[in-house]
């Protein structure tokens, strides 16, 4: 079937073996064969008594409804009506690029008369539609905003506009992919002037635009290092990333991985890693490591972070007095990816080899940590990886030989003593 331009293939199971159209009320006959109502009544009131699909002479004529297949192919139908509805929906919002042109130009000389933003909202609504099309459509849009002030425009609506999470919602979208396109992300003003909406929008917007922003945060911080050392003198922001890791009802792998990878971003400089500690990031993070089912992405990147806050003093102090999180990093050391495995042998390495802590250390061995690491020493891994699991290999060895004498000297001690 082709409607417009959207085309249909019909599973052949809801088409009647009869008129060949898709059933409309499915019935069966004795001979497990189903059948249009209509189609196999007319049949049978012609004075045929067989099945038309087989020729077998039917035993009785009733007809029993199939309500399964009847609700399959309701269930098919109002999914080919959605995919329909956002075909039509795309080519009634479909721009040319002489009209983007236009609505861009006519965007940014409305602005410079009033300020609102109901009277760009549909203007916005196609260009973002326009642009989200094809990687080609978006560097078009990219190219055309470059040459106005059409980014600024949209960041002084952001700028004005910290708690209308509406206008918000219907910006970042379209601002978050042209930072990505622009040239120097610091053309959008200084990261101060937008940072109460980006917080707000934190705080209170929906999952949707929550991720929007964390990924335009991420980009921002990572492309411009005075955004980001003017970004990282905000404490509250690390709070909020910190939480979207929080494993409750609200949760959402999504948006964790966002926000992590922000973290991350921010956490390249080291005078961040103490905020983000104090942020309780490895609290929060180590216990979603621990109880959550992430993915390998996701654990990948929390890792990461966690290996970044080791490198500092108060981070270690936090690893190591957190023994859920040090056993949960034990646990990923193998069978998730080799970036994890890094990562995770990495953070034991520092806590255990290079800090020598001896809660870190309890924690791995309490965790059958030593039994992973002689299987990764067996395992393919790169040599850095190889090195530190030896290392680690070393200091628990040490630690179970100096247990085993202690051990032999106290029994020989009470042997002394004892009078039988």
């Amino acid at each position: 079937m082709r409607k417009d331009d959207l085309y249909i293939t019909v599973p052949s199971f809801f088409r009647c073996p009869i008129s060949l159209d898709v059933m409309k009320s499915p019935v069966s006959l004795c001979t497990g064969v189903t059948y249009d109502r209509s189609s196999i009544q007319r049949w049978l009131d012609s004075g045929n008594n067989t099945c038309p699909a087989t020729m077998q002479v039917l035993q009785t004529k009733d007809l029993v409804p199939n309500h399964t297949l009847q609700r399959l192919i309701r269930i098919w139908s109002d999914s080919v009506r959605t995919q329909a509805s956002a075909a039509e929906s795309n080519r009634v919002n479909s721009v040319s690029r002489d009209q983007v042109r236009e609505l861009i130009k006519q965007f940014v000389s409305d602005f410079r008369v009033h300020t609102e933003l109901e009277a760009n909202s549909d203007r916005l609504s196609k260009l973002l539609a326009f642009s989200e099309e094809s990687p080609e459509n978006l560097r078009f849009v990219a190219s055309i905003a470059a040459e106005s002030d059409f980014l600024a425009i949209l960041t002084s609506f952001l700028v004005h506009n910290p708690k209308n999470l509406k206008v918000v919602e219907k910006i970042v979208p379209l601002w978050k992919m042209l930072l990505e396109r622009s040239s120097s992300a610091s053309k959008i003003s200084k990261a101060n002037d937008v940072y109460p909406t980006i917080i707000n929008s934190l705080k209170n917007g929906s999952s949707k635009l929550k991720i929007e922003m964390t990924k335009a945060l991420e980009f921002i911080t990572s492309t411009d290092s005075e955004a980001k050392s003017s970004l990282s003198e905000n404490s509250e922001l690390y709070s909020v990333l910190v939480s979207f890791s929080t494993i409750n009802s609200d949760w959402n792998p999504a948006l964790m991985e966002s926000s992590i990878s922000c973290l991350i971003s921010l956490a390249m400089l080291r005078r961040n890693r103490v905020k983000l500690v104090k942020a309780g990031a490895v609290k929060t993070i180590g216990k979603a490591l621990s109880t959550a089912e992430l993915g390998t992405g996701l654990t990948d990147k929390v890792l990461r972070l966690l290996e970044l806050i080791s490198t500092c003093k108060e981070g270690r102090i936090e690893l190591c007095n957190d023994g859920d999180c040090v056993q949960a990093i034990v646990k990923k050391v193998l069978k998730v990816s080799s970036e994890a495995t890094e990562h995770a042998v990495t953070i034991l390495w520092s806590l255990c080899c290079l800090f020598r802590d001896h809660k870190a250390q309890e924690s791995v061995a309490k965790s059958n940590g030593m039994a992973k690491i002689l299987l990764l020493l067996q395992s393919n891994c790169s040599p850095a990886v190889r090195q530190m699991a030896a290392d680690l290999l070393k200091v628990f060895r040490v630690n179970l030989k100096a247990a085993s004498c202690l051990s032999t000297s106290y029994d020989t001690k009470t042997t002394h003593i004892m009078p039988f």
